[in-house]
């Protein structure tokens, strides 16, 4: 059982904070699509690393830190600027 709370508050909040990271039209780096996949492995490792919320026993990683990342990648793909 996935407890909805910590991970739709972690989806919501990471999308929201995507949503605002702006690119520089000047700086000449790009963010291709290897390094979306990059962070979110590294992402899994730290969420797998951190373990869930004590009492929380609804699987190994940290849902809601894992869902903010998404929720960053998701916010900075959809309505990014």
């Amino acid at each position: 059982m996935v407890y909805i709370g910590p991970t739709l508050f972690g989806f919501i909040l990471g999308f929201i904070l995507g949503t605002r990271i702006k690119s520089d039209k000047e700086s000449k780096i790009k963010f291709p699509i290897s390094t979306y996949l990059v962070v979110l492995l590294v992402a899994l490792f730290m969420a797998w690393q951190l373990g869930p919320f004590p009492y929380y026993t609804d699987s190994i990683i940290a849902s809601g830190f894992l869902a903010t990342i998404i929720g960053i990648i998701a916010g900075k793909v959809i309505l990014g600027r």
